[in-house]
């Protein structure tokens, strides 16, 4: 596999800035890459479906955490709306969503909504009860959300681990200078895929846009109320995206 270039932070932020994008040309013109990432709008209203259809995403993500109501209606309304493929998630309260229960109650509430979803989200804390979803033929998405920036070595590490039990892996962070982007991207692009990368928070949300060009799969937008701080809207990202498809011109 090629890999881009090692990136170290000097100190300088308008070279780490040139250096990003010399690693975005190194890829692009090299190898002549596509982003081929899956849009994915995050609703907390269901009815929201199909205008998330309308604008250009390819699945949408029910936050049943946010969401108040029957979860199998929830769904009903979702599909009436759209034809994509839909995500199951109840994200709890230490990885920035509004589920303050325990495992045994997070299993009852998903159970209902399993056969009609094509995906379900699983953090670490949840991932004894996947063999029963997959048992139902659905996709684990294992996914991991913390407030800091690991090291390398430690997402190379928690990547195998939610491997373990994941079809898709899905670890978000939260960068604090800006060669945590640097080091985020080269962990994005060297390793195993299907990936899902991203960043919690405002202020690197551009991060968001360039992790795809590296491998990220999944890219989380916004129809409605935003489910996270710096997410982009769907119409947002569907014009960032013809951008970054564009032809290489160097």
């Amino acid at each position: 596999m090629n890999r881009p270039p090692v990136i170290r932070d000097r100190g300088d932020h308008g070279t780490i800035g040139i250096q990003i994008i010399r690693v975005h040309l190194f890829l692009s013109c090299t190898q002549k890459q596509t982003v081929h990432m899956k849009i994915v709008a995050a609703l907390t209203d269901p009815a929201h479906a199909a205008r998330a259809q309308a604008q250009g995403a390819d699945i949408v993500e029910l936050r049943f955490d946010l969401i108040t109501g029957d979860p199998v209606s929830i769904v009903q309304t979702c599909k009436k709306g759209c034809t994509l493929p839909v995500i199951a998630t109840i994200r709890s309260a230490p990885e920035g969503g509004q589920f303050f229960g325990d495992a045994e109650e997070w299993i009852e509430r998903l159970m209902p909504v399993i056969p009609h979803v094509d995906y379900v989200d699983v953090e670490q804390r949840f991932a004894s009860y996947t063999p029963q979803i997959k048992k139902a033929g659905k996709q684990i998405i294992a996914s991991h959300h913390t407030g800091e920036m690991p090291p390398l070595p430690e997402l190379f590490m928690l990547e195998r681990d939610l491997r373990a039990f994941g079809d898709i892996v899905k670890i978000i962070v939260t960068p604090h200078h800006k060669k945590d982007i640097i080091e985020l991207i080269e962990f994005t692009h060297a390793i195993q895929k299907p990936l899902c990368t991203g960043v919690m928070g405002a202020q690197y949300r551009y991060a968001r846009a360039i992790l795809p060009l590296f491998g990220s799969q999944f890219i989380y937008c916004s129809i409605g109320s935003p489910t996270a701080a710096g997410q982009y809207s769907v119409e947002e990202y569907i014009r960032l995206r013809e951008l970054m498809n564009g032809d290489c011109s160097c």
